[in-house]
């Protein structure tokens, strides 16, 4: 019996999960959104999937390696389950079409705004389509979710936590 479909929460990770330093890959360089933590388990509690989609050029540029994210990932993810919420799964194109270097220069399907990584998570997770959002700061956000076929919300600061319960028709209380 297949598991029933479930509505995704899609987030960007920098500039909605943590602010947009400028290519974050060290735990010292996170600074968390206000709100984060609450709204993801928010998702949680109303029985939404929860993933975390980011473009991650510096790989490409060679600031820093694939290892890095992978640390940075498993850091946060330990981060949120500390706060009680929990991300259902993490993706990440490592790829520019002009900046990458080697392997890591080229245009893909995976980096926003291509839609390749929701697709990816929807064929691995029950998703809802129809019921999901991605949640992101940059029109290249946006883009991706509506080549998904997701609703696309943006963030421009302010109460992510609020952002996210609207979005998600109301959440839970």
């Amino acid at each position: 019996m297949a598991e029933p479909l479930r509505p995704a929460l899609f987030l960007d990770r920098d500039g909605v999960v943590n602010r947009d330093t400028g290519y974050p890959y060290r735990p010292d360089q996170i600074e968390w959104t206000p709100g984060i933590f609450q709204a993801v388990a928010r998702a949680n509690a109303a029985g939404w999937l929860v993933f975390i989609v980011s473009n991650q050029s510096g790989v490409a540029r060679g600031l820093f390696d694939e290892v890095a994210v992978e640390g940075l990932h498993a850091w946060m993810d330990d981060q949120f389950r500390a706060h009680g919420a929990r991300v259902d799964a993490w993706s990440y194109c490592p790829h520019h079409p002009v900046d990458g270097i080697g392997p890591y220069l080229r245009d893909c399907a995976c980096r926003k705004p291509a839609p390749g990584m929701l697709y990816d998570l929807m064929a691995r997770f029950p998703v809802d389509r129809d019921r999901s959002v991605l949640v992101g700061d940059k029109d290249t956000d946006i883009e991706a979710a509506a080549g998904a076929g997701v609703r696309g919300v943006k963030f421009a600061g302010g109460d992510l936590d609020a952002l996210i319960a609207d979005a998600m028709g109301g959440g839970i209380t």
